[in-house]
């Protein structure tokens, strides 16, 4: 918004009038226009402003969100399989990745015991126990 010299001018929930918020409000819940497409439309600067109005003026319905904005089974359906195939590929990627892990680790073990019996040197650390069952045969 700008005033006559061409400042930019901040606007506040009370430069809207309440005809103004409640069609906004409508075209939106009848799926008409998205939420950024109205603000793009109308020139409203906040994110959350409409999803506000909404709120206050809205068919809205809390344990749903809008109820106006629901989708059908259909499409709610297609959702859902779309979300469970992500979640499959996602599961099969991160069972690849453990299972290289596990051969990763498997390879260091079997890395260091070739290196303990080439070098006749012990590299892994001993235990708790054998750490104090060894200190308390020095002692004596």
């Amino acid at each position: 918004m700008e005033n006559k010299e061409g400042q930019y001018v901040k606007r506040t929930q009370k430069d809207y009038t309440l005809a103004f918020k409640l069609q906004v409000v409508s075209e939106v819940e009848n799926g008409e226009i998205g939420l950024r497409a109205a603000q793009r439309k109308y020139g409203i600067q906040g994110d959350s402003t409409i999803r506000t109005w909404i709120e206050k003026h809205g068919q809205y319905d809390k344990s749903y969100k809008l109820r106006s904005m629901k989708k059908s089974p259909e499409q709610e359906l297609m959702e859902l399989r779309q979300q469970l195939k992500l979640l499959e590929k996602k599961n099969r990627r991160l069972e690849k990745e453990l299972n290289q892990a596990d051969k990763k680790a498997l390879f260091f073990d079997m890395m260091i015991d070739i290196a303990e019996e080439e070098f006749e040197i012990p590299i892994r650390k001993k235990s708790l126990p054998e750490q104090l069952k060894n200190s308390k045969k020095k002692k004596k």
